[in-house]
């Protein structure tokens, strides 16, 4: 009788959550929802979001990654255009390499401009290492660290990430302001993210933080980003969520040598929807006026987590199947996707069968279109990880909570009180007698 009861108080929000499965839905809730495109990426647009050295990073890596041969090639033409820009001849070589000859005579191998930077290069270093040396003679600590950052910039912009690393933090020896420490600490951050190195990462946003008073939204922008990278590489899903959320939108594309505002609200909306409760969402992200600025950059994003939280399962899984192939293309992102992804579904199964003492598994499988046979696998490994409270009737395909007896529960608890109740009275009445006896055991003196 009680299962009955339950059910039919429950009936309403199941009939929302079933019907979500179907295709049928009303025309004004198609309108609602812009369609996400399964188009390929538009490469020139995605790589206008970067600068610097990440904006070759990921196009050399979306021509790695991606299978489609037109996508490689644009890839590969805009990562060659933009390296002749700079002075990194060894970047330069990798790129013809993987063009082998395919875009034309136009985009293979300039011996003369590599010969020409390679000379102009001898020439920068040896004249930065004699202003260096001069600077270290007349012990000048301010012309010493902005020797060590110019030899660093050198260093970075040819390529050589771990000795850029070694002179960016020499600095610190010869930073004499709160400014000079944040400055040293994010061009460490920014060397450590390209090479992949982010425990370095997390140390120097930790030196960064420590001068709170000297950093403006901005620079406190970037060290959440960056904060926010570290620890999803670690695969801290929650943590980076947190960090990415309590970006202001002062970043804009102030860090765009390193991520885009885009990304803030890819990254962020992802880990918090695989890692927070439905309350965290809720506050942190739906209501969150700030990270809504983020949002609104990428409405596929918004839209994923407002049907993940209105229980619109079917329509969320949609977005993220239309996401996915393009996500697999991000240089931060692809190797968390895989996971990401399996702990959102998990989540939805897990909130989906919460409010029910009972759930047809057609239709559950309807709304998560997969098969029941593939439901009842998911299930089994839910239920064997003590994640759903609940059991399979195979036969009628069928799931039944397993709800705690609440009266079992309730006469279990009053006879624990009573034990308690009952020691403490006798502990009392102990003391009350020793104390009317005057049986006192008084310390002896030693004499």
């Amino acid at each position: 009788m009680i299962m009955e009861t339950e059910e039919e108080a429950s009936g309403q929000m199941t009939d929302e959550i079933y019907t979500n499965g179907n295709d049928d839905e009303p025309l004004s809730q198609q309108q609602r929802r812009p369609i996400i495109s399964s188009e390929q990426l538009d490469i020139e647009a995605y790589a206008a979001l970067y600068t610097g050295r990440t904006k070759i990073s990921r196009l050399l890596f979306i021509a790695d990654k991606c299978g489609n041969v037109t996508m490689q090639l644009e890839a590969l033409r805009m990562a060659y255009d933009e390296i002749k820009k700079g002075e990194n001849t060894q970047l330069f070589r990798e790129a013809v390499q993987r063009i082998d000859g395919r875009l034309g005579p136009n985009y293979g191998p300039d011996s003369g401009w590599m010969d020409s930077v390679d000379r102009r290069a001898d020439q920068r270093k040896e004249k930065l290492e004699n202003e260096l040396n001069a600077y270290r003679t007349n012990l000048i600590k301010e012309s010493i660290r902005m020797g060590y950052n110019d030899f660093g910039d050198f260093y970075y912009a040819h390529g050589a990430l771990g000795d850029a690393f070694k002179n960016y933090v020499r600095t610190r020896d010869y930073c004499t302001t709160s400014k000079h420490i944040i400055h040293m600490c994010l061009n460490a951050i920014l060397v450590s993210i390209e090479m992949g190195q982010f425990a370095h990462v997390t140390s120097y946003v930790s030196k960064a933080e420590q001068n709170k008073s000297e950093l403006d939204p901005i620079t406190t922008a970037k060290l959440q980003c960056a904060a926010g990278l570290a620890h999803m590489e670690a695969r801290k899903y929650k943590h980076a969520a947190r960090k990415f959320l309590e970006t202001a939108p002062e970043l804009g594309n102030n860090y765009s040598e390193v991520i885009a505002a885009q990304d803030v609200a890819t990254y962020g909306g992802l880990c918090a929807l695989a890692s927070f409760d439905r309350a965290e969402l809720k506050a942190k992200v739906i209501d969150n006026i700030s990270f809504r600025n983020f949002l609104e950059l990428v409405p596929e994003v918004r839209e994923l987590i407002n049907d993940f939280y209105s229980s619109h399962y079917a329509s969320c899984l949609d977005y993220l199947g239309n996401l996915k192939a393009n996500l697999l293309l991000d240089i931060h992102l692809h190797d968390h996707v895989e996971m990401l992804y399996a702990q959102i579904r998990n989540k939805a199964l897990i909130q989906y069968t919460h409010p029910f003492v009972s759930v047809d598994l057609n239709m559950m499988a309807n709304a998560f279109k997969t098969t029941v046979a593939g439901l009842q696998k998911e299930l089994e490994a839910l239920i064997t990880d003590d994640q759903i409270q609940a059991r399979i009737d195979s036969h009628n395909k069928i799931l039944y909570a397993r709800h705690a007896d609440q009266r079992k529960a309730t006469f279990q608890r009053v006879l624990q009180t009573g034990v308690e109740f009952d020691r403490d009275v006798r502990a009392m009445l102990l003391r009350a007698n020793l104390l009317k006896h005057d049986y006192n055991l008084k310390a002896s003196r030693k004499i």
